[in-house]
């Protein structure tokens, strides 16, 4: 197996195991399907926001702000925006937006943690 498929295969398990963290949590704590769909709306959103900023990007339009991407990202969006990243390779150089989105998502799994901590 190349290097490149070994990265693909680890990012892919990243992925895995950060989305399922809401997920199981939800189950375990007989969360409402709100809050499931909320983080499904809200990944749909941010990939499609992704998605278009890239192709702004690549034309040489006028961009989606950052505060917005990390906005929808906050409200649950960050799995979405996670699997544009990876797909598009959008943002995936920019440091100052990495540590935000990565900030966000640590926020998003530590309440779920504590959550569980707390059953």
């Amino acid at each position: 197996m190349g290097s490149s498929r070994c990265s693909a295969a680890f990012k892919g398990v990243v992925y895995l195991a950060l989305c399922s963290v809401p997920l199981v949590s939800s189950l375990f704590l007989g969360v409402s399907s709100v809050t499931l769909a909320t983080y499904g709306i809200g990944s749909f959103l941010a990939f499609l926001l992704s998605w278009c900023d890239k192709c702004k990007a690549r034309s040489g339009q006028w961009r989606i702000s950052e505060n917005t991407l990390h906005t929808v990202e906050l409200l649950g969006g960050w799995p979405g925006a996670l699997l544009a990243q990876q797909l598009f390779h959008h943002k995936t150089r920019k440091s100052s937006y990495r540590i935000a989105f990565w900030a966000i998502v640590l926020v998003h799994e530590s309440f779920w943690v504590f959550l569980l901590k707390r059953v």
